[in-house]
């Protein structure tokens, strides 16, 4: 809260002097946010002029002598012409389903349940279950593609968008990535009029002035915009699936542009109305959900290129995956990391081979249960966040090395990489 208590002159004098020091603040001020007047009024205060700039109009005594100023001031402002030249490719993204509930989603804004139904189920039976944002990046013929969250679409049974003249119209997901939390929607090109371009996320400075265009807590409030600054340009944050567990790091854009439930899946433009980042969360504080003011995050768009490409190539990104079920070794006790892991005391962080799938990439190296992985391709690795970090820098058919501990022995191995997260997800619950 701030402090309203005056400051009590002792020298009469001295209040006089003060008084004409905040009144040449007041103009100064009122001058700043008019718009570059500051040096207009500094001129007239300057020239005695105070006694007229502080008098009553003497129209304002005549009864009924209101009246409204005429000047047209419109908005003429970058950020105005910004938004305007984005807004019509910004729409809301319905995740329609069967069954509903009241609930609030961290990212999107949920209105029911986010598990999945039956896809066989009609539109005219489905509900809304949660809404998020999305952009229109490119018209090819008869189809145009939008950008979103994945976790915007995920479990839907079908997808509607709303468009920016509030047209809705059915959408197909071409492909989702639940790593990067993108995902990429079409529908018909035939009332679209507008599409977003890209700026080079790399060229993008702290403290530069960026909109977040959305529909914070559903399509209602659609096209809302707000303004803010890039706080980074690079954050390294953990991301958690919808169970809570760290399913690995991501580089993205802070900002402190107000990013509200609705606006996941929405574009972070800069002031020439280009999209340097996707919006995908929000810092809370706890495990209550508790929001923190000013700090949001935006996937950059140099990442969100690479990915809308693959997945309208190929409808899926491919991954390595090591083939085993693991925890981090903080997960560990003290006790057993000494009695089961058998580990020296000087180590102190990586993660563990709770179990060894089929088929297996880390298994055919020779890794088995109970193995701690404190290395990868030379890099540390500190839990499983930081090892999918290294994994996921390389592709299938690579082969790295790895640092772990058997029964307490320090050794290496080379692990070709010939396994999928594909290959997995569709033989087990792999974590890894």
């Amino acid at each position: 809260m701030q402090n309203n208590d005056e400051e009590t002159p002792k020298k009469k004098r001295r209040f006089k002097l003060n008084l004409w020091w905040k009144v040449g603040l007041i103009g100064l001020a009122a001058g700043l946010i008019g718009g570059g007047a500051a040096y207009g009024v500094g001129s007239y205060l300057s020239d005695g002029n105070v006694s007229s700039l502080l008098s009553t109009p003497s129209s304002s005594n005549k009864k009924g002598g209101t009246k409204v100023n005429q000047s047209k001031v419109t908005g003429t402002s970058q950020s105005t012409k910004a938004y305007k030249s984005v807004k019509a490719a910004v729409v809301s993204v319905e995740n329609l389903q069967a069954e509903s509930s009241s609930s609030d989603s961290l990212y999107g804004y949920t209105t029911g349940d986010s598990s999945s139904s039956d896809s066989s189920s009609s539109d005219s039976s489905l509900e809304a279950a949660s809404e998020g944002s999305g952009v229109i990046y490119k018209k090819d013929g008869d189809t145009a593609y939008i950008v979103t969250n994945n976790h915007v679409v995920t479990g839907s049974s079908a997808i509607q968008v709303i468009l920016s003249n509030g047209k809705k119209v059915t959408a197909t997901i071409v492909g989702t990535d639940s790593a990067t939390d993108l995902a990429v929607l079409k529908i018909s090109s035939k009332n679209v009029t507008a599409v977003a371009s890209f700026a080079n996320s790399n060229e993008i400075d702290a403290g530069q002035t960026v909109l977040a265009i959305g529909s914070p807590l559903g399509s209602q409030y659609a096209s809302s915009v707000t303004q803010g600054i890039i706080s980074a340009t690079k954050r390294t944050v953990q991301v958690q699936d919808n169970s809570g567990n760290t399913t690995g790091n991501a580089t993205v854009i802070q900002t402190d542009t107000a990013i509200n439930p609705g606006n996941s899946g929405g574009p972070l433009i800069n002031l020439a109305g280009q999209v340097v980042g996707i919006n995908s969360m929000k810092l809370t504080t706890d495990d209550s959900g508790t929001s923190v003011e000013g700090m949001g995050f935006s996937i950059p768009s140099n990442e969100v290129v690479t990915v809308i490409n693959k997945l309208v190539k190929d409808g899926k990104i491919t991954r390595p995956a090591l083939g085993i079920e693991l925890v981090s070794l903080d997960q560990v006790t003290s006790s057993q990391q000494s009695s089961v892991l058998k580990l020296p005391s000087t180590v102190t962080s990586g993660v563990v081979v709770m179990s060894i799938l089929s088929p297996s990439a880390a298994g055919n190296a020779g890794l088995a249960k109970y193995d701690v992985i404190t290395k990868m391709d030379g890099k540390k690795v500190t839990d499983e966040a930081s090892l999918k970090d290294v994994l996921y820098d390389h592709k299938v058919g690579d082969s790295v090395s790895v640092t772990y501990y058997h029964n307490g022995e320090k050794k290496t191995a080379t692990i070709k990489l010939s396994e999928s997260t594909s290959t997995l997800s569709s033989s087990s619950d792999s974590s890894s």
